[in-house]
């Protein structure tokens, strides 16, 4: 007897944000794992009596392994059980989702995927502004601001980071944008180019300040925080 896993994206936090068919897949599952920052209020979704496991990995902090995520997705399939794995934001934006979907496919466990509100999405429609501008911004590029390591990815393409006309959006990347600031404004991009830091995107703490790529780099060598965090840059409409 096998299961059936809904990867689900639970959007950035607002379960208000939860799309139809990610609040029905949580009414139904049997188990729910769930990450960090999908945990809260949209977890009054899943049944009274569902199993829900915390699997969450956040940098800088003990977290599971990948390769136990996926075990327990296997496991608890293979009993029969309908799972849902919530993910913060869109599943597929990343969340380590093709590993999962290996581990499944490997055990012959079907699944869906369900998508969700980015966190990009999310932050930009709370500032009251758009990702593209008719004229300045034909382009959205999303980009992760760490490796497996944590550091800054030494095989990004900043010559495309670097681009004045895109509006880039670096996930993850609190600690490394210093680093990275640095070397987008020696391809050319311009230091007082705007930038818009979002921390808690949709949750009651959230928090969106204005910045021009290097006040922003400055701010967060001092303190980066420890609130998951976004960073937008490029021709940002303004307030």
């Amino acid at each position: 007897m096998t299961g059936f896993v809904s990867f689900v994206s639970s959007g950035p936090g607002d379960p208000a944000l939860l799309t139809l068919k990610a609040v029905d897949r949580l009414g139904r599952a049997d188990a729910v794992l769930y990450d960090d920052l999908s945990s809260g209020p949209i977890l009054d979704h899943a049944r009274k009596d569902a199993d829900l496991v915390g699997v969450g990995k956040r940098a800088g902090r003990p977290s599971p392994r990948q390769d136990h995520v996926s075990r327990l997705l296997v496991d608890y399939a293979r009993t029969g059980q309908r799972v849902v794995r919530l993910k913060s934001g869109d599943c597929g934006l990343f969340g380590r989702l093709e590993e999962e979907i290996s581990a499944l496919k490997a055990a012959g466990i079907a699944y869906e995927i369900i998508p969700g509100v980015p966190s990009a999405c999310a932050a930009a429609a709370a500032a009251g502004i758009p990702l593209t501008r008719r004229l300045t911004a034909r382009r959205v590029q999303f980009a992760t601001g760490h490796d497996v390591t944590g550091a800054l990815p030494a095989d990004a393409n900043l010559a495309a980071l670097a681009d004045p006309t895109a509006t880039t959006a670096i996930f993850m990347g609190k600690r490394t944008f210093p680093r990275l600031a640095e070397k987008l404004v020696a391809h050319g991009l311009p230091p007082d180019t705007p930038a818009l830091f979002a921390e808690s995107v949709s949750h009651p703490d959230q928090s969106l300040t204005r910045h021009t790529v290097a006040s922003l780099a400055a701010a967060l060598s001092s303190d980066p925080g420890d609130k998951a965090g976004l960073i937008l840059f490029g021709p940002l409409a303004e307030e």
